[in-house]
Parts: C-alpha cells; structure tokens; sequence
C-alpha cells in the first residue's frame, strides 16, 4: 500500500490470511408461519429479522386487510421497528459470541414484545432484554433526509428508476427443471460508499465497515470475524415442500420489503408480481448498517401510489411519513415451484428486472 508520503508499507492482509479462509456450508435459520417455513441466513446477518418480524405479525390478524392500507402498514413499521433493534443488540458472528437467537424466535420472547405495538408510532429504539446477552445500542441521530427518500432508496449499491447505475448489488432467483431452487444477493466491493480512516489512508472494505469499532459487542471487529451484511436472500416451503424464492438489492430496507412481499402473498392472496407492484415502504427509524451508522426515529417513507387518506391515517398515529416517488420503493424477484410449473416475478422499477422461463 501506498500513504501520502509515497513510501510503500506492508498490507493488513497475508497470504496465510488467505489461504486459511474456507467458505462454508452452514444449515439456514428458519421459522414456521402458518403454511410456510421460512428460511434465511445466520445471526452474523440481518436474515433473521424477517424471521423475528414474522414471529411478531403471527399474533395480529392480517388476513384480509388491505395490502396497501394502514392498519397493514403500522402494524409490518412497529414490528419492524422492534426486530431491527434486536439487531442492533444482539446479531454477530456466532464464532465470537453466543447469540440467543433461538429466545429470539420463541412464542414466550415475542408474546411480551408484541405488547409493545399499540395503535400509535413508537419514536423510540426498544431492544429486547435476555439477560447475559446482547450490547450496547447507541443511537445517532441524522439530520435531513437520506438520498434514499429522493433517489435509489437504498444506502448501498442499487439501481435508479430510470436505470442509472450507483453500484453493484444484484438479487437472483432460479429454479431449474429438476426443482432445485437458488437465492443469492451478491454484492462486490465499491469504493464510493467505503469511508476512508484518514489516519491510515485506505477504505474500510463494503462489509468491513458494518463492524461495531466498540469493544465487546457481538458486532465488534476482530480477525477472521464475519460482519454483519444487509445482503438477506430469502427461501420458503409450503406444506414441508420447497416453494418460493425472493429477495433484493437494498441494505437496510431488504428485509422490509422482504416480509412485506410475503405478507401481500400469503394474507392478501397477491401472486408473485401483484405483490412485488404493490406500492411499498420502508422505516428509517434504526441505525443504518452503513458509515455514518445514523437513525432518524419515526421516519416512515412510503411511495407516492400510497393513498392521501392512509397517508394522513399514518401521520395522525404518529408515523413522520415522507413520500418519495411513485416507483422508488423495492427492488424484488421472486420464483416459485408447485409441481412441475413454474412461476416468475420481477420488480419493474428501474427497469433492471427480469422474470424468463426455457
């Protein structure tokens, strides 16, 4: 590496650094909801606050309510909001710390939290407590809107409306004739959202800065430890059968727009691209994953196609809605098996999805 100086040094990485690294092959966390089991990657990510959100909802009665309305988005915003503290407590590497992720899950655990979701927004950051678990959560406020609200929606690599690039994150789903079915949300390295340490003179790496620079937290940085990615493809079983596939591009909002996908699918009976045009939302009330690591409590961001009248609805509980465009929220696909058909769905915004069959 080179500093300011133009004098050479050694890099933090070895080639014994590299050649110990072993990718490997690790059983999905899952949670049953009715019909479903739903599948999602470990602790070391943000996967499981689907599953908590999940664990939450199961106790309102959601059949039947308008996909789009806003009793719908209260109640996914005020689960959401209590999963993604949880997040912020207790998810790390469980190579480095015991995370009590099945307490997490538990009918017991998520009962007494459910109490917590009254008809009015919560403007406050409400971890749980499991005792002899769990950090520090420390919440920094940002001032202004995110560029999300006005443009890509994200805080990571995506794509505009209109196709403009920022980035490289991508979702896929695949599902092949024999029925073996793919997720995957790859996402490379990028240097135009990577903060640079002035002191050392070279960028975190795109996961690198997802670490907690505080001391013994579950999220600390330490070597060989796995950050915590946003990156959260999703899988789904119905009746014990493999069943569905979905996920996208989007840090913070994946898992918003994730469980907001399957709730318009199984409680509102919308097929695959119905729920995926639906008009969405995301909260910013929790820290980001990315640098500054910023919280804008109560901010709730809708699209534009959401109704005045919920609108209004949402602000009079207490939800700071900002309304972006008509088409700025999601970046979804989704596939599906029953039998020997097939089924596909993609996300039109941007105009870099695709749903193909052969």
């Amino acid at each position: 590496m080179m500093d300011v100086s133009g004098s050479p040094h050694r890099g933090v990485l070895s080639a014994d650094d590299m050649a110990r690294w072993q990718p490997t092959i690790e059983a999905p966390l899952t949670y049953d909801y009715g019909r479903y089991t739903v599948c999602k990657a470990g602790v070391w990510s943000q996967g499981p606050v689907t599953l908590q959100q999940l664990a939450l909802l199961k106790g309102f009665a959601l059949d039947g309510l308008d996909p789009t309305g806003p009793e719908f988005i209260h109640l996914q915003i005020e689960c959401a909001k209590l999963a993604f503290a949880d997040r912020e407590k207790f998810y790390g590497d469980p190579k480095f710390s015991e995370i009590p992720i099945a307490t997490l899950l538990s009918d017991a655990y998520n009962d007494e939290r459910r109490k917590l979701v009254t008809e009015k927004a919560s403007l406050d950051l409400r971890p749980g407590a499991i005792e002899g678990f769990g950090g520090v959560v420390k919440l920094r406020r940002a001032e202004g809107q995110r560029e999300a609200v006005g443009a890509l929606g994200a805080g990571e690599p995506t794509v505009g409306r209109f196709g403009e690039v920022h980035g490289d994150t991508v979702h896929f789903d695949i599902i092949d004739k024999a029925g073996n079915m793919v997720s995957s949300t790859p996402s490379g390295g990028w240097l135009q959202s990577s903060p640079v340490i002035p002191e050392l003179g070279f960028c975190l790496g795109s996961r690198a800065q997802m670490f907690d620079l505080e001391e013994n937290q579950p999220g600390s940085l330490a070597p060989g430890k796995r950050p915590r990615t946003t990156l959260s493809p999703t899988m789904a079983l119905r009746d014990g059968e493999p069943y569905l596939a979905w996920g996208s591009p989007g840090g913070d909002q994946q898992d918003q727009w994730i469980t907001q996908f399957f709730l318009r699918h199984v409680h509102c009976n919308l097929n695959l691209q119905e729920a995926i045009d639906a008009p969405a939302w995301h909260s910013e009330h929790f820290p980001i994953s990315f640098w500054p690591r910023t919280a804008r409590p109560g901010v709730l961001v809708v699209e534009n196609r959401v109704s005045k009248a919920t609108i209004e609805n949402l602000r009079e509980r207490g939800h700071i809605v900002e309304v972006g465009p008509d088409w700025s929220e999601g970046r979804l696909t989704a596939a599906s098996r029953v039998g020997v058909r097939r089924r596909a769905a993609a996300n039109p915004r941007g105009m870099q999805g695709y749903a193909a069959g052969r």
